[in-house]
C-alpha cells in the first residue's frame, strides 16, 4: 500500500507540473487542447522554456527577521530551533521533507532539449536557471540534514531502487550543487531584469554557498572535511571578485548618511538601485504584496547583544564605555553607527499612520525593529506591503569577499578592506576598518563570543563578523552564520532586552513625558504614587506578577532593576547539544516506508 501511495504521489507531481505550465501561459491554452498536453508538444520553443522557469521564482524568499537567533531578544511564536533546543523535536514528530519542487525542476531539465530551432545559448540560459533553482533546493536540504539523497532525474513508478535509496554523502551532494551553480554562472545571460536570475545572481549564489560550505567544513572538524575547506573559500573569493570586477554594481548612497541604509529596505523600485543583484518585485497594482509592518512591536524585538555590536560613530566600541551595560533606551542611541537607528527604533519614532510616537512594549524587550517597516500608510496592515525585497545585494558580496580572504589568511592589504567592508562603512559615514588595528587590538568580548576562532588573524575575522552582523541584521542570515561558525551555543543564551533603572514610570518616546510603567503587580503602585492623575491615566502599565501572583512573561535581571529578561527562557531553558542540533532529524514516517533505505540523520 505504501509503495502504491508513493507511486501516486509521483504521478501527481507530473500532473502538477503540467498544471503549472498551463496556468503560467495563456497562449498555451489557446494553442493546444488540454487533452494533448505532453512534453513533446509543450517544449517547442524558447518561450516555453521561459514560461516554465518563471514558475520557479515563487520559491524565492527575502526574510525580514533573524528568527531563532541571538539577534532577537524574544519572539512570541518561537521557532523550530527553539523547539529543538527545548527537546520538543524528535524523529517521531519531525517535519516530513518534500521533493515536489525538485521533481518539477528535473522534469524541465529532462525536456528542455526538445526545443527546436533555438540556439544552444538560449536553451542553456534556461537550463542554467533551472539548475540555479535546483542548487537552492539542495542547499536548503544540506543545511537541514547534511546527507540527503541526490536526485538528478525525475522518478517514475518503476524507479523503486532510486526512490528508496539511502542518503548520499554531504560531499557528493555539495559537489553536485557546485556543479549546478558553476553551469548556471557560465550559461545564464548577464543582462536582464533584476527580478530574474542573471549570471550575476548565479555568481552571488555561488559565492554565498562556497563561503558557507568552506567555513562549515573549517569549523565543524568532526565532519573530517576540513582539508577541502580552503577550496570552497577560494571559490567564494573568485566568485565575489568576478562580480566586483564587472563594475555593474555599487553601494547605494542615495539619501545620505542618515537615510541611505534604511531606504534600501523600503524601496518601491529596487530595479533602479545599483546595489541590487536579484530582488523580488512586489507591486501594488498587480496585487503582489507581503508583510513588512510586522517587524515593529508585533511578535519580536531585537537583542542586547545585537545592540552592543554596533560601534560608536567614531569607530570605538560601545562596550569600551564603563557604563555600557546600564545605559537606558535613550542613551544607547547617542553617537552610534548610523545603521543602528536605521535598524532599531529610536525613542520618538512615529509610524506614518500614527498620531503619536510609538510606545515600545517591554514584554518583547524594548529594542524594536524598524528595518523594513514601511513609510506609506496603506502598507501598515496584513499582507499589504509592496516594497521590493532583496534576494542578493552587492553589500553581501563585499562581505563574502572580505570574510573568505580573512579565513584563508590572505586578506593582508588595506586595499582589500577599502574595496569591501569599508565601502559599507563609508555609506553611513563610519571610519574605515584598519587592518593593523583589527589584529593588534582584539575585542575581548567578541573573542569570548566566538571562542573557536584561533590564530594571528583573529581580530580581523572578528571585526568582519561584527560588520556582517550589523550590515545584514534582520535579513535572515544570522541563523546560518552562527551554524557555519560552529557557535550554536549562542542560540541557547538567555537574551536580554533594554535596561530598566528601576520599577516605576519612564519616558520611552523621548518627549520628556512618562509613557509606560513597569510595576511588580497591579497592587504595588508605590513607584507611581507621585504621578498626576492625568499621567496615571495616560501611561501604559506592565506587571511582573499577575493578579494571582504568578510570573508574567518578563522579569528584571536584578529583581527590581536591570535588563528585561524572559520568563520562558528562565523556566524552559534552551540547551544546544553539539553537533546534534546543527541538523534536523529525518521523520520516522519516511524511514519506515516499504523498501526505504533511509537512515536517521547523523547524531540523532
Amino acid at each position: 500500500m505504501q509503495n502504491i501511495q508513493r507511486q501516486l504521489i509521483k504521478i501527481g507531481a507530473l500532473l502538477g507540473v503540467l498544471f503549472l505550465i498551463m496556468s503560467c501561459n495563456d497562449d498555451f491554452m489557446d494553442r493546444y487542447p488540454t487533452t494533448s498536453v505532453t512534453p513533446e508538444v509543450f517544449f517547442s520553443n524558447v518561450n516555453d522554456l521561459k514560461t516554465y522557469t518563471d514558475g520557479f521564482y515563487g520559491s524565492l524568499s527575502s526574510p525580514i527577521a533573524d528568527l531563532g537567533t541571538d539577534n532577537l531578544a524574544h519572539h512570541n511564536s518561537g521557532s523550530t530551533i527553539d523547539e529543538i533546543m527545548r527537546g520538543g523535536v524528535s524523529a517521531q514528530n519531525a517535519a516530513v521533507w518534500s521533493w515536489s519542487a525538485l521533481r518539477n525542476i528535473n522534469f524541465f531539465l529532462e525536456n528542455a532539449g526538445r526545443v527546436k530551432g533555438a540556439s544552444a545559448t538560449d536553451v542553456n540560459h534556461y537550463i542554467g536557471i533551472a539548475r540555479f533553482f535546483r542548487a537552492r533546493f539542495y542547499i536548503d536540504k544540506v543545511n537541514q540534514y547534511s546527507d540527503v539523497p541526490w536526485y538528478g532525474k525525475t522518478m517514475g513508478t518503476s524507479d523503486l531502487e532510486l526512490l528508496n535509496k539511502k542518503q548520499d554523502s554531504r560531499s557528493l551532494v555539495v559537489d553536485s550543487i557546485m556543479a549546478d551553480l558553476e553551469f548556471a554562472a557560465a550559461n545564464i545571460k548577464p543582462d536582464g531584469h533584476k527580478s530574474t536570475v542573471t549570471k550575476w545572481g548565479a555568481l552571488a549564489q555561488l559565492a554565498q554557498f562556497a563561503l558557507q560550505e568552506g567555513t562549515f567544513r573549517k569549523y565543524h572538524s568532526y565532519l573530517n572535511l576540513s582539508g577541502s575547506a580552503n577550496t570552497f573559500l577560494q571559490r567564494a573569493v573568485s566568485a565575489a571578485e568576478e562580480i566586483m570586477k564587472s563594475a555593474k554594481f555599487s553601494i547605494s548612497n542615495a539619501g545620505g548618511v542618515n537615510r541611505a541604509y534604511r531606504d534600501l529596505f523600503i524601496s518601491l523600485n529596487l530595479q533602479a538601485n545599483p546595489e541590487t543583484i536579484l530582488f523580488i518585485d512586489y507591486d501594488k497594482d498587480l496585487g503582489r504584496r507581503r508583510n513588512a509592518h510586522t517587524v515593529l512591536d508585533y511578535e519580536w524585538a531585537l537583542s542586547q547583544t545585537l545592540m552592543e555590536s554596533y560601534l560608536m560613530k567614531d569607530g570605538k566600541r560601545f562596550t569600551q564605555q564603563a557604563d555600557y551595560k546600564t545605559k537606558n533606551i535613550d542613551q544607547v542611541f547617542v553617537n552610534r553607527d548610523p545603521r543602528f537607528e536605521q535598524t532599531f527604533m529610536k525613542p520618538g519614532f512615529q509610524a506614518v499612520n500614527a498620531s503619536t510616537p510609538q510606545r515600545l512594549k517591554p514584554t518583547l524587550g524594548g529594542y524594536n525593529q524598524i528595518k523594513f517597516y514601511p513609510e506609506i500608510a496603506d502598507m501598515i496592515s496584513w499582507e499589504a506591503a509592496y516594497t521590493d525585497a532583496f534576494v542578493f545585494r552587492y553589500a553581501e558580496i563585499l562581505l563574502i569577499f572580505a570574510e573568505a580572504k580573512a579565513e584563508l589568511g590572505i586578506l593582508t592589504s588595506q586595499a582589500d578592506l577599502d574595496k569591501s567592508v569599508n565601502l559599507l562603512r563609508a555609506r553611513v559615514g563610519m571610519p574605515a576598518m584598519q587592518l593593523g588595528e583589527a589584529n593588534a587590538n582584539v575585542d575581548p568580548i567578541l573573542q569570548a563570543y566566538y571562542s573557536n576562532v584561533k590564530g594571528g588573524n583573529v581580530g580581523l575575522i572578528l571585526e568582519i563578523r561584527r560588520e556582517r552582523r550589523v550590515e545584514l541584521a534582520c535579513e535572515g542570515q544570522r541563523y546560518r552564520d552562527v551554524f557555519r561558525w560552529e557557535v550554536g551555543e549562542r542560540l541557547a543564551d538567555q537574551q536580554q532586552g533594554m535596561y530598566v533603572k528601576g520599577l516605576g514610570a519612564m519616558d520611552v518616546t523621548g518627549d520628556g513625558k512618562v509613557d509606560i510603567a513597569i510595576l511588580e503587580s497591579a497592587k504595588d503602585t508605590g513607584p507611581i504614587k507621585d504621578l498626576t492623575e492625568d499621567e496615571k491615566k495616560s501611561i501604559s502599565l506592565y506587571y511582573l506578577k499577575d493578579a494571582n501572583g504568578n510570573n508574567t512573561s518578563i522579569y528584571l535581571e536584578n529583581g527590581n532593576s536591570g535588563h528585561i529578561m524572559f520568563t520562558v527562557a528562565r523556566d524552559k531553558k534552551k540547551t544546544f547539544e553539539k553537533p546534534k542540533y546543527y541538523y534536523y532529524p529525518v521523520a520516522n514516517s519516511q524511514m519506515v516506508l516499504d523498501g526505504s533505505k533511509l537512515v536517521q540523520t547523523n547524531f540523532w
